[in-house]
């Protein structure tokens, strides 16, 4: 009887032996010995990758002087720099004029003047009934080269504003015509509608109240063609441009 039972018990840890191979277990114990009470290491940390993630435009401080900004307004660093659509169309006119004169875009058929189609013919009109012309003016545009859509996009508008003020600033007029809505938003924060009607002040540095331009909104050339029952609100514009008093 001992023998048989001895018998069994040999089979019993053949048996588990041959499972624990099965099961990949290939030695009792291992080569070195082993800590059994020590905790657990923690895992590896695992490097997460974002794919495509964005990264933050570097913004370029705006040059300091007119001429290195005018030079770089047109360069490849400026915003519209990678527009498709049109060549840059700088600044013109004499920035030393007591009156500067800002629109939104070039025209559809402007290619080396601002303002040289029918919106153009009007805008000289425009100049000639307060004593002005081209040549005793400086005309600037809020982008350089003319948005495919026609219109400035919202992304570039916050940017493209800032650079305006900065222009300004740089050139330091004694007044100011803004002429349409996304200029009147990006030097007054507010459409033409509402600001129009009074002298606006444009400060240059906020710190100094003696350095401001005095500036007046008004319709834009383009619309005063599709509109011309507005003329003679933009003329009451003009007359508060020269004047220099508001309602």
């Amino acid at each position: 009887m001992g023998a048989d039972q001895n018998i069994m018990w040999q089979d019993a840890v053949a048996s588990a032996l041959e499972w624990w191979q099965d099961a990949g277990i290939g030695a009792l114990a291992d080569e070195s010995s082993r800590d059994w009470f020590a905790a657990p290491a923690p895992p590896p940390a695992v490097k997460r990758v974002v794919a495509n993630q964005p990264v933050a435009p570097v913004v370029v401080p705006l040059p300091t002087t007119l001429d290195a900004f005018l030079a770089w307004r047109t360069g490849p660093d400026a915003p519209e720099a990678g527009w498709t659509g049109g060549t840059p169309i700088a600044a013109q006119g004499s920035p030393g004029a007591e009156l500067m004169v800002l629109v939104d875009t070039p025209e559809r058929d402007d290619v080396d003047r601002l303002l040289d189609g029918a919106a153009g013919r009007l805008f000289d009109r425009m100049l000639a009934a307060i004593g002005h012309n081209r040549d005793t003016v400086y005309l600037a545009t809020l982008c350089t080269v003319r948005p495919l859509a026609g219109r400035i996009a919202p992304e570039v508008e916050e940017r493209l504003a800032e650079i305006a003020r900065h222009h300004v600033a740089l050139v330091a007029p004694k007044r100011l015509l803004i002429l349409g809505n996304a200029t009147s938003r990006a030097l007054l924060a507010m459409d033409v509608a509402r600001a129009r009607g009074s002298l606006r002040r444009v400060n240059h540095f906020p710190a100094i109240d003696e350095q401001r331009t005095e500036a007046v909104a008004s319709f834009h050339p383009r619309l005063l063609l599709e509109r011309p029952a507005q003329k003679a609100e933009a003329w009451r514009d003009l007359q508060m441009l020269i004047g220099g008093t508001g309602s």
